[in-house]
């Protein structure tokens, strides 16, 4: 019988508000959650300060100095994927410190700034519409915690608030 050992994968991600109150968004190009758009950020290395890693993670993906205000929630995919992955992601507030974007293309094809009014239009994963549904109350359907997640996951990934 073969063993695979199982990892609980944390990150760091940045919801990174303009003075605009536009939200960043950036369209992964690598699994998981290829072709989805999602906040910058990504994995903490071995022995690496959580905002270390955050400021890392933006500047990598996205070329953006920012300052980070505050922890806003953590929210976790469990058993996502081929593998059945476990992420535990810490969702930050920011605000930027510049506004040129400049996407690596080896993470992330697109970076843009959007308006609460237009959060409609993306396919978002589960966490970036939970973080973004408290962000901006009433302009997207919160999917709710990994539970939630779990028992309908694709309606999650596809709710939308009814015009």
């Amino acid at each position: 019988m073969e063993f695979h050992k199982q990892h609980i994968l944390t990150s760091v991600v940045a919801c990174i508000i303009d003075e605009q109150s536009r939200v960043l968004l950036t369209r992964r190009c690598i699994e998981p959650f290829c072709g989805q758009w999602v906040m910058p950020g990504g994995k903490i290395d071995h022995g690496e300060p959580l905002l270390e890693a955050l400021h890392r993670e933006v500047r990598e993906e996205v070329g953006l100095q920012i300052h980070v205000d505050r922890l806003l929630d953590v929210y976790e995919h469990v058993a996502h994927g081929a593998n059945r992955s476990h992420y535990v992601i810490l969702y930050y507030r920011a605000h930027p410190l510049s506004l040129e974007l400049a996407p690596n293309g080896d993470e992330v094809t697109e970076a843009v700034w959007v308006s609460a009014d237009r959060l409609v239009e993306f396919n978002m994963t589960p966490g970036t519409r939970h973080i973004l549904a408290q962000v901006y109350p009433g302009q997207l359907r919160d999917p709710g915690q990994p539970d939630d997640e779990l028992a309908n996951r694709d309606l999650a990934e596809n709710l939308r608030i009814s015009g």
